[in-house]
This record gives structure tokens, sequence and C-alpha cells, in this order.
């Protein structure tokens, strides 16, 4: 389908959806109005998501290391057969890769094994995750406050156009985050259970979602603890006794879920793990591959990402919660975000997706804040002025979704570029080196050649061709007469 034609029809079917879904929710039908949002949300997830080729940062590497655990799960690579020198500290190079955690490539992997190896299956979890999460917004807006606050709680997050272009790929650090969102907000939707229920069960399937998220993106899932400790404190249910020993539970079960795999990169791998663990502690005091920003940043970023109006919210929350402390959910929702954007504001290396699981927080406060607004106003004057604020509440993020999502521009979603690499791989060679192509890692990906962006010297050709190898060299027009001479096929492979 064009993708103009598929962007119009997205656009009218998702705002028929959210308009009869708040129809829904004034009645107080949560149950269809809430099944509408995940409808559309998952309309919209979908429309993003079928951009048919890579992104550059950071899908094309998580995609090449998920397709290469379908045939080794516990050895995570980027190059898989590296004929070439490397440095294992170049994670965009090298062999061993682990620079992320790897429930999301695993996920990736086991859908790219089951749907084969092409772009939707590689963003499917993504799709489904992050669809289940406005549910889960849902039902943890209603519990700190009611349905209707989790209600549109979940319209901001089925909405969010940070969200779904990360779901797509489409923005740095995609897949790894929307994993880590979801599974912070799975242990707390379970703790909320827990709470209620009094189920251990409950408790453990809260440890296995935190050690999920910490085997997704490491250790910010520990904001989970006291937003825990808060949730079952104010339920009043439990003793202090039964509040102890059920933490040492969740503790111990979110050990049992993340720390075998670092005890095994660090025995099996140990030069790779070594320096991963170390880059990762460099991130806190060094500014890295120029992604850094002023204190602010993030107060500033939140603006673009959830709408101009978003501090209004924030500070009435900041205000209500010192003005009643003894209101622990409240306390639990500003933790849940405060102390995020503190910690990653003094970081030295910043992006705007490091504060992504904070993201459920900030659409209940905007939620909340919505509904008391709209009640705050019947009783004063000067009517139009709130109603210009609550209608802005919900029109600056759906403008966001638009610019984010793209839907009304005509774009090639269907590259020539990934055609070529795919036609390519029918010729089935075994044993395939490609020189001189500048998407290595995307050809690599449609491909089962090993490809290196330059070409190296004509004591290497002869070397790989001895071993067996059989070589291309893509024509970009800079080949020298003394390698064309060489036993190696000269292909031409458009890039852009």
């Amino acid at each position: 389908m064009d993708n103009l034609l598929f962007g119009i029809l997205t656009v009218v079917l998702c705002s028929a959806g959210y308009f009869y879904s708040w129809r829904f929710q004034s009645r107080d039908n949560f149950r269809m109005a809430v099944f509408l949002l995940l409808l559309c949300g998952l309309l919209l997830r979908i429309y993003t998501s079928t951009d048919f080729f890579l992104h550059s940062w950071d899908e094309r590497y998580h995609a090449l290391v998920a397709k290469n655990l379908i045939h080794h799960p516990l050895i995570p690579t980027l190059y898989d057969n590296p004929v070439l020198p490397y440095d294992y500290k170049n994670w965009i190079g090298n062999h061993i890769w682990l620079h992320k955690q790897p429930l999301p490539l695993w996920a990736m992997a086991g859908s790219m094994w089951l749907f084969g190896v092409n772009e939707i299956a590689l963003r499917l979890p993504s799709i489904i995750l992050t669809t289940i999460g406005i549910w889960l917004t849902f039902s943890i807006g209603s519990y700190f406050f009611n349905k209707k606050v989790g209600f549109l709680a979940a319209f901001f997050y089925s909405v969010n156009g940070l969200i779904i272009e990360i779901t797509g790929g489409r923005v740095a650090t995609d897949h790894i985050d929307v994993f880590f969102l979801f599974f912070i907000e799975l242990a707390i939707f379970f703790s909320i259970r827990f709470a209620k229920k009094r189920n251990t069960t409950f408790n453990i399937l809260a440890g296995v979602s935190i050690g999920a998220a910490i085997l997704s993106k490491w250790l910010p899932a520990l904001i989970v603890l006291p937003i825990w400790l808060l949730i079952v404190f104010d339920s009043g249910n439990f003793r202090p006794k039964t509040i102890i020993f059920q933490f040492i539970i969740l503790i111990i079960f979110s050990i049992a879920v993340f720390l075998p795999w670092q005890l095994y990169i660090f025995k099996t791998f140990p030069l790779e793990a070594g320096w991963e663990a170390s880059f990762n502690l460099k991130h806190i005091t060094e500014v890295l591959e120029g992604q850094t920003g002023p204190l602010y940043y993030f107060i500033e970023k939140i603006r673009i990402n959830y709408g101009e109006l978003i501090y209004l919210p924030i500070l009435w929350f900041l205000w209500i919660s010192l003005k009643k402390p003894t209101n622990l959910k409240n306390i639990a929702i500003i933790i849940w975000f405060l102390i995020p954007l503190l910690f990653f504001s003094f970081v030295k290396t910043k992006m705007q997706a490091y504060i992504l699981f904070t993201s459920p927080a900030l659409f209940i406060m905007t939620s909340a804040f919505y509904f008391e607004l709209s009640d705050y106003k019947k009783t004063h004057k000067l009517k139009w002025v709130y109603n210009l604020i609550l209608f802005l509440l919900i029109a600056l993020p759906v403008r966001y979704t638009i610019e984010r999502i793209k839907p009304f521009e005509k774009r090639d979603r269907n590259p020539q570029w990934v055609a070529d690499l795919k036609n390519f791989k029918e010729r089935k060679v075994s044993k395939g080196i490609l020189f001189n192509y500048s998407k290595p890692i995307e050809a690599m990906f449609y491909t089962n050649l090993t490809v290196y962006p330059d070409i190296p010297d004509a004591n290497v050709i002869n070397e790989l061709t001895e071993k067996g190898y059989t070589l291309y060299i893509n024509n970009t027009g800079n080949i020298q007469d003394s390698i064309r001479a060489l036993k190696i096929e000269i292909v031409e492979f458009e890039t852009e």
C-alpha cells in the first residue's frame, strides 16, 4: 500500500477509535474504552514499524546480534565470522557483543526464529510489549487514583510519539528501552497485585520482573524497590516482619534472574565483559560518543516528548505531594519520576530515552491534573482559560505524535538497497565476504556474507582466497587496477 494512503487511513481509523473510546469511558464502560485504546495504539505501532529497512542507531546492531543469537543463544556476536582483525572494545565492529543485556536480543531472536529474519519479526516483540503497556498504565493509574485517571494515562501512553518511534526502531536505544519500560511497569503492576491480594506468587513475579528489567538495561531497574515498599506500606495489609520477609523474597528472585548471565559472561568472555562493565560506568563520569547536554537536558526534553504543558502537572503534583506527605501513593509516583530524572541529569552521557521508563508516572500525573483542573473550572470564572489548558494537555502530545510518525509524508519505506541485498542472498554463497560496502551491519543482516566498509590490501585478499572464501567488492569507483586483477568479483550495490 502507498505510504501516504496507509498513513491517512491509519490516522482516520485511530481518530474514530479514540473518539469512541472517550465516549465509552464517559459512560463508565472502561472495558470497551481501554480495548479501543489498545486497538488504536496497536495500529499506530504497526504503521510506524513497517519501515522495510533497518534504522541506523541503534536498531541495526541489535538486529544483527539477534539474528546471530538464533544459531547460538549463549554467544552474542556482531561479526559472527570476523575474518579480519578487530578490537574487542569497539562495540560497532567487534566479535563477541556484550554492549547490551541479552533479554531483548533473545526475544527478537525468538521472534525471527518463528517468523523469519525480517524487519517486522524483529520489531514484533516491541509492538506487543508497548501495546500491553497501554493496559498496564490503565491498571496502575486506576490503582493510584481511579479508572478515569487510569484511562487518560493509558491514552497518553497509547499516542506517545517517542514510545511509538522507539517501538518502530526509528530512534536510538529502540527495542532495549521498550523492554526496560515494560518490565519496570510489569514489576510495579505485580507489586500492586501483591499488596492487594497478599499472595506471595505476585511478589515473586514482581521480583522476576525486576530481574528481567535488569537483564534488559541494568541497574536503574532498582527504582522499583522503593516504589514496592511504599505500595506495600500504604496497603496496610502487612506487619513489619512480613514486609521484611517479602522484601527479601523480592530481592532473591530478582537476583536469580539477572545474576547467572553476569557470572556466565565474566567467566566465558572475561575481556569483553570487563570492558563493557567499565564502559557502562564511564557513562556517569564521561561524555561518550558525543551524547551530552546541560544539567537541564531532561527537563527540556520532556517538553518535546510529552507536550509543552507537562511542567504544569509536574509542579502541581509536587505541590500536592509536599502538602500531604502521608499520601504514599503520590510519593511513589514522585519517586518513579524524580529520582531517575535527578540521577540522569548529573550523568555526563545523556540521551532522551534514558528516562523513558518514567513515562507512565508522567502520564499518571498529567491525567490526574487534567481531571483536577476539569473539576476546578466548574466553580470558577474564566472557564475558557481552563478549557484551553485542558485542550492543550491532550492536543500537544497528539501533535508530537503526528510529527514523529509522519503519516502525511510520501516516503520510500522499501528502499532499493535493501532489495539488492535480499536479491543477492538468493545466491546462497557459503564463506562469502563483501568489501567496500558502507552499510556492513545491514548487509550482514540481509545476507549471509561477512561485510566490511573498506578494501583490504592485495595480500589479505590473496590469503582469504586461498582459505576458500568467495570475495566480492562493491564498485563505488575507487577500486585500484591491482585489486581488480585479483580473484574477486566486482558487484554494484546501492546504499541509499
